[in-house]
């Protein structure tokens, strides 16, 4: 896709200078690396053989811990193709990146040399204001590049393939009236190109207000929303349907529901099928990120990340999942 309706960095820059003294500070340094303890969990702490929840069987997961005091508040996830690698974003403005590495039977089994970096803004500068910061959800880029979506000052940012100053995809028209906190949640790009977008709670009658579309413009849609859950994520599956990950709090807890892609118009109410749930005595936090890919024998698996909130209490957790056809 091209997107012919993004804002030029000057336009941008003027924008962003105003109001609260402006949301940058020092210049964007490269990515370091840190040190990142991975210890294995279950699926069930109440039963170590479990290893199926609705229509997904459980392929390893991992409690995340470090000492570098900006790896918390991971919110999104994408893993590469060959699931070798992934990213992510912090609520603080980090990118997030590593290695995965799995076991003799190709499940999750922990994560190697990862490294923090600082988001740029359009100016080269790293993101200091909260308001400014608050990186919520990723999706790839038709054209290559990443699409990161931040709440409070809502907007859409590509940032190039190779890292760098992004540029401003031009928004749907009412993001901005979306709560602060409550903006853009779960980002991915469609089969066709375009994009999914999910606030959490721009509240509409039945649900939260989303959007399809892009550079060429945005179409409304509806997500059904029930017993308080609300979506924090979302990834194409490799035909073409959609899941979305959605938390609720409290009781923790959280859902995957699929769409199928023939539903997924302008106008629509989206609803779908819940195929799993994580609750009770099952691993579970604060689940913002979800990404999915082909395994090597065909099998799609599915990739789920927690947000700790920089709260002690509450953990990071990376599970990976195969979906049960």
């Amino acid at each position: 896709m091209t997107f012919v309706r993004i804002a030029s960095v000057p336009i941008l820059l003027a924008l962003l200078a105003t109001g609260c003294g402006g949301p940058v500070a020092d210049t964007a340094s490269g990515a370091r690396s840190i040190a990142v303890e991975a210890r294995s969990v279950p699926l069930d702490w109440n039963d170590a053989d479990a290893t199926v929840v609705g229509r997904l069987r459980f392929r390893g997961g991992l409690l995340l811990s470090s000492d570098a005091p900006r790896f918390t508040e991971l919110s999104a996830l994408m893993v590469t193709a060959d699931g070798r690698g992934f990213v992510s974003v912090t609520d603080q403005g980090y990118w997030i990146r590593g290695d995965l590495v799995y076991d003799d039977r190709g499940d999750l089994a922990g994560i190697a040399d990862v490294t923090l970096e600082p988001l740029a803004g359009p100016d080269g500068r790293m993101l200091t204001k909260n308001t400014w910061r608050d990186a919520e959800s990723l999706a790839p880029a038709p054209g290559g590049g990443t699409v990161v979506a931040f709440e409070h000052f809502h907007r859409l940012w590509l940032y190039p393939p190779n890292g760098g100053r992004p540029v401003a995809i031009t928004p749907p028209a009412d993001l901005s009236r979306a709560p602060s906190n409550g903006g853009v949640e779960a980002l991915t790009l469609l089969s066709d190109n375009r994009f999914l977008v999910l606030t959490e709670e721009f509240a509409t009658d039945g649900g939260v207000v989303g959007w399809i579309g892009g550079g060429q413009g945005w179409s409304r849609v509806t997500y059904a929303t029930s017993v308080g859950f609300k979506p924090t994520g979302a990834t194409t599956l490799p035909g073409g349907d959609v899941l979305v990950l959605e938390r609720r709090w409290p009781p923790i807890s959280a859902r995957v529901r699929r769409l199928a892609k023939e539903t997924i118009v302008p106008g629509a109410m989206l609803e779908g099928e819940v195929i799993a749930r994580l609750e009770g005595s099952l691993t579970v936090d604060n689940m913002e990120g979800i990404d999915a890919r082909k395994g090597p024998g065909g099998e799609t698996l599915i990739y789920v990340l927690s947000d700790d909130n920089d709260n002690p209490l509450q953990r990071t957790y990376l599970l990976m999942f195969e979906l049960i056809e």
